[in-house]
């Protein structure tokens, strides 16, 4: 009988275990990107190289959730930067391992709310509205922001975020704060607060992206105080071509003001089983004594061998006030898994 009783004791547990298996879930994923790349930065020297990341910044993730019933799922994200071109982590030596993204909360019919370190609504309007997205080599948009203008970076630590990305709503609505954790009254250790309001329906989308920026994992400029960030993009797709266009204005008060206004137009163009790719941009950083304009212009052809890998060429030129002109091209390969 005790035989009998604990083998039925063993199937009951079995038996939760497997059920609360089914309920929870996670998901093993990222990108691989590499390229060969000839470039010379703006009065820099040539250079060959392998890169990672020219495209696509190369990442490995792990994300999952537990089903709370009710439609209401605990969720969480774990991603880790990786150069492929030398089997290290991070995008430098100086980046956290899992510096990409790193979070957890809650999803549900009112939307997604996570805590830790998240992408910034800035961000994802810049990638989401060119044509060359995320590309920190060919995308001049996201370079003059995010490698230039806005002192933050691409996520912020110790935040929380809000997205009804998750809804069917054509209005996406994307809030994100964070709390600098550092010595009250310290340069750059006030809060950072952002959101963009996107509309999104048929070929058509548009968005509207506001930072408000005190304190960075980056280094600040001197004095820096407070940066004000402002920007629009628009996209609209007419099946033969597809156009973006963006118009930002990034403030920084530090103890040299500056004033940034920045531009991009773009198009994707569907040729073959791949997309050429079109970018024009221009930024000038307006200072009490000086004004530095970049301009940047990008080409590229995208190919798809499959829904999950594709191979690419793209050439960037570049022209920064006073400097010589700068260019890269590159080819190389992207692997989504």
């Amino acid at each position: 009988m005790f035989r009998s009783l604990f083998a039925a004791l063993m199937a009951i547990l079995a038996l939760a275990c497997g059920v609360d298996a089914r309920a929870q879930n996670a998901v093993l994923y990222g990108l691989i990107d590499a390229a060969a790349s000839r470039s010379r930065p703006p009065g820099g020297t040539l250079r060959y190289q392998l890169d990672s990341g020219d495209m696509s910044r190369s990442f490995i993730g792990l994300r999952g959730n537990d089903d709370l019933g009710g439609g209401l799922k605990a969720v969480f994200r774990l991603e880790s930067y990786l150069r492929v071109d030398t089997g290290q982590s991070g995008r430098t030596d100086g980046d956290a391992f899992w510096g990409r993204d790193a979070n957890v909360g809650l999803q549900g019919a009112f939307g997604t709310t996570v805590l830790g370190r998240n992408v910034t609504p800035l961000y994802l309007s810049t990638v989401n509205f060119n044509p060359f997205g995320e590309s920190f080599a060919f995308s001049p948009s996201t370079r003059q922001y995010f490698a230039g203008a806005v002192v933050g970076d691409r996520s912020w630590n110790n935040s929380l975020s809000y997205s009804n990305s998750a809804t069917s709503s054509p209005l996406r609505i994307n809030v994100a704060a964070n709390l600098p954790e550092d010595a009250a009254g310290a340069p750059g250790t006030g809060r950072n607060y952002g959101g963009s309001f996107s509309y999104i329906t048929g070929p058509f989308a548009a968005t509207l992206a506001v930072e408000r920026i005190k304190n960075s994992a980056l280094p600040l400029p001197a004095g820096f105080r407070r940066q004000l960030a402002i920007e629009l993009g628009a996209t609209y797709d007419f099946k033969l071509i597809r156009l973006y266009g963006q118009l930002g204005r990034v403030k920084t008060d530090a103890t040299t003001d500056t004033r940034t206004i920045l531009y991009q137009l773009g198009a994707a163009v569907p040729v073959g089983n791949g997309l050429v790719l079109v970018a024009h941009a221009s930024s000038q950083a307006r200072t009490p004594l000086s004004r530095i304009t970049d301009r940047m212009t990008s080409i590229g052809y995208d190919y798809f061998l499959s829904k999950a890998t594709d191979i690419y060429i793209a050439g960037l030129y570049e022209k920064t006030f006073q400097l010589s002109s700068g260019s890269t091209i590159a080819g190389g390969v992207r692997l989504r898994f």
